[in-house]
């Protein structure tokens, strides 16, 4: 069943805000004072247009309180710069982490809004110097200005992509030596990490951008454990079986995992916390 809701039938997601994070998180919200584990992520995180996101499904799973700090199209600035969703973080007996994509991160060449990671904000001169061409008071979204650039130069692109690369790793580096208690790196996307030699130069990519099999890897010996789920066939197939949406979000839900995915991740890490608690 395909749920093509409207108005006050769309899906509640609860928000809630934590202690004096300025981010509005999906509730319903829980008691950060009991052994917890922190989940950090994106949109699959957070669960956008699902009844019950692999977080809460877990919970059920473990009987161990699971709290969301998941938000919407986030990158890891939307962590690294909230002191109190560090802070409980550190906290946390186990921290979960999503693999999100480099894009949406301010890096040596543009700038994204500090919570809403997707927006784009401003360019450095190296990037308009590289780019003197392109007119980037056209771009409000990330991604659009990144297929944009290559489709004006591949070439010129790859500089570009290995910036994103480099910076996400050091983020990535110092987000992880945040965490105090043990912690999960977790790849949930349609398909496994790529080598870096089998990646593609004449396309942007699928979610998480930018992220090779070779990051993985060196990601690895900053965490306790790295738990990879890619989605059955089954699973990727149903679209958007089951999923709540209104007509306006449709082109959205679309592009995200659904719900059988999601109880398959949740699976995952459950195997995985067998052996870590």
């Amino acid at each position: 069943m395909k749920y093509d809701l409207l108005g006050p039938e769309a899906l509640d997601y609860l928000p809630c805000r934590y202690g004096t994070s300025k981010l509005l998180f999906r509730g319903p919200r829980r008691c950060l004072d009991d052994p917890f584990v922190a989940f950090l992520g994106g949109t699959e995180t957070y669960g956008k247009f699902i009844d019950v996101p692999f977080p809460a499904r877990l919970e059920k799973e473990i009987g161990m309180t699971c709290v969301n700090f998941g938000q919407v199209n986030a990158g890891i600035d939307a962590f690294a710069h909230d002191p109190f969703v560090m802070g409980a973080a550190a906290k946390a007996d186990v921290t979960v982490v999503q693999i999100v994509g480099a894009q949406n991160m301010t890096n040596r060449f543009y700038a994204v809004h500090p919570r809403r990671n997707d927006r784009f904000i401003t360019t450095s001169a190296l990037l308009r110097t590289i780019y003197r061409e392109v007119d980037f008071a056209d771009f409000h979204y990330t991604k659009h200005m990144l297929n944009k650039l290559l489709q004006v130069s591949p070439d010129r692109f790859e500089t570009v992509r290995q910036e994103l690369q480099q910076a996400w790793l050091a983020r990535m580096r110092l987000l992880l030596k945040q965490v105090r208690g043990k912690s999960v790196l977790f790849w949930f996307a349609d398909h496994a990490p790529q080598s870096e030699r089998n990646v593609s130069t004449d396309e942007i990519g699928n979610d998480p951008l930018f992220i090779s099999r070779e990051m993985m890897d060196d990601m690895s010996s900053y965490a306790t454990s790295v738990v990879e789920c890619v989605p059955s066939a089954e699973a990727l197939s149903e679209g958007t079986d089951d999923m709540f949406f209104s007509e306006m979000e449709k082109p959205a839900a679309e592009e995200v995992l659904g719900p059988l995915a999601h109880a398959e991740a949740a699976e995952a890490l459950a195997t995985e916390f067998e052996r870590l608690v």
